[in-house]
């Protein structure tokens, strides 16, 4: 268990240590999202520098995505198992390794092999350190206000990232792969002064070995099934079998853990609707965005012939907005709760992607890519954090790392999945003879796509708020004491089952 730091609850003031825990956790976070940016501005110049085919260039950044969401779900249940603080910092010191070596070697193979190990060491610092964050801050006000500035530095490192890439990639794409290092190492030894002790679990009924080694292996091929689909092709032997050996690694998997006296995940959590919509959200929101990105990349330096600077600065604006509202929306969120803000953020998504069909060859940026850019920014400062705090609230101290990972696991696979498909979309849309014109009609059922998955995620998110005011108006309509405490009853009936 993570021992309470003073002064938090009780007085409603964060003391200087507890700012130094924040500020570790949050440079963790910050440099996930730093590292997953810059290296997709830099991969022309790895390509060149390294002569590298575009088949194996795709594995610089597939390496770490298949690191990163493959060992999730094993690396929030260790935190809990054996101790936050130490996994943590462990997972740290090796992120600042891997980064170091990758900006060292001098081969293809070498490099993806150092991205899958920061991709590694990420699927357990990420749970972790959000697991410090809800088992230190109390649940309420200042869990809100801390997880908002949490998942902010997260934005702000991924949009930071596209500059910083920009910069450094003109004197050498290894400088990208370098700079995450002396940030890790700067962390860590702050970290070992810093963050609070934890222990070992020690109330637990064994280690799921069986569950942890099924679980990662669904979770490793699926990853891997969905990043290699669009250059096998979806209905090819090789993809249909793969997702078939997925299916019933995971239909094991669930068998196992049902079984399990310690589980890796303990499927009761998921009885949980809020829980059910806060995953689901986290995939739409995050594949939904990834897919923008790679499609707005594209057309920009492609089609528009920006520089990747200037394409870096024309994202600047999203992350910009949601740096500055970090400090705002835990207390929006204490007076709104996260299931309206989600709804809201979705809905500026929404119409974000749709008013970037308006597109064209000689785009206003004002006028045309602007307007979206903010309100994309907005969505992000809304919906990210909100999620956070909705899959965490209501979960026992000694469950919070598997939530994490749960949590997380959604988001990296939700972006692998969905980035896929956009990329395959827009393939079988692109033309045997392009013209720039063609290419650009090519992007726009992938920008459709996009568009679709945000609105799956707002309606998705809607059914929660539909089911509340059900209850209220339930409520409002009842007269007798004894009916209004069996609906109180049902009302709590989710977060009863998050603990069964």
């Amino acid at each position: 268990m993570t021992s309470p730091l003073p002064n938090t609850a009780s007085e409603g003031r964060w003391t200087p240590r507890l700012w130094g825990t924040l500020l570790v956790l949050c440079a963790a976070m910050f440099l996930d999202a730093l590292d997953v940016s810059m290296v997709g501005v830099a991969l022309p110049s790895i390509g060149s520098d390294l002569h590298l085919t575009t088949a194996t260039l795709q594995w610089v950044v597939s390496g770490y995505i298949l690191g990163y969401g493959g060992l999730l779900l094993l690396g929030g249940r260790t935190a809990d198992l054996l101790g936050r603080r130490q996994v943590f910092l462990v997972a740290l010191g090796v992120f600042a390794v891997a980064s170091l070596l990758g900006g060292l070697v001098d081969s293809g193979p070498l490099l993806i092999a150092s991205r899958f190990v920061k991709g590694l060491s990420a699927a357990f610092t990420a749970p972790a350190g959000l697991s410090i964050i809800t088992t230190t801050f109390a649940e309420g006000p200042l869990r809100n206000r801390a997880l908002s500035i949490y998942t902010t530095c997260a934005a702000t490192g991924f949009s930071m990232g596209l500059v910083l890439s920009g910069l450094l990639t003109e004197a050498s794409w290894r400088l990208t792969m370098l700079l995450p290092a002396p940030i890790a190492l700067i962390a860590l030894l702050a970290g070992l002064k810093l963050l609070p002790r934890s222990e070992r679990e020690k109330d637990h009924d064994g280690y799921d070995i069986p569950g942890a080694v099924i679980g990662t292996a669904s979770m490793l091929l699926l990853v891997f099934t969905v990043v290699e689909a669009p250059q096998a092709g979806w209905a090819s032997a090789r993809t249909l079998l793969s997702f078939l050996a997925v299916a019933v690694l995971l239909t094991a998997f669930v068998t196992v853990e049902r079984r399990s006296a310690g589980p890796l995940i303990r499927l009761g959590v998921l009885r949980s609707g809020t829980q059910i919509r806060a995953q689901l959200g986290a995939m739409a929101f995050f594949g939904s965005y990834v897919g923008f990105q790679f499609l707005v990349t594209l057309y920009m330096q492609s089609l528009l012939g920006w520089s990747a600077l200037h394409t870096a600065l024309a994202f600047l604006p999203a992350g910009a907005l949601v740096a500055v509202s970090s400090t705002k929306v835990g207390a929006i969120v204490d007076r709104f709760g996260t299931q309206r803000l989600i709804a809201v953020g979705f809905a500026f998504m929404v119409v974000g992607y749709a008013l970037f069909l308006r597109v064209g060859l000689d785009p206003g940026y004002a006028a045309v890519i602007l307007p979206s850019m903010l309100l994309i920014g907005a969505a992000c400062a809304l919906v990210f954090p909100s999620l956070n705090i909705q899959a965490t609230s209501g979960v026992e101290d000694h469950e919070q790392g598997m939530v994490s990972g749960l949590l997380n696991t959604s988001v990296q696979v939700g972006g692998a999945i969905f980035l896929a498909v956009v990329t395959a979309v827009v393939t079988a849309h692109t033309p045997a003879h392009p013209t720039p014109q063609t290419v650009l009609d090519s992007y726009r059922p992938g920008l459709i796509v996009v568009t679709g998955i945000a609105l799956a995620g707002l309606l998705v998110t809607l059914t929660g708020l539909r089911a509340r005011r059900s209850q209220r108006s339930l409520v409002v309509a009842g007269s007798l004491p004894q009916e209004v405490g069996t609906l109180a009853q049902e009302a709590d009936a989710e977060r009863v089952a998050v603990r069964d």
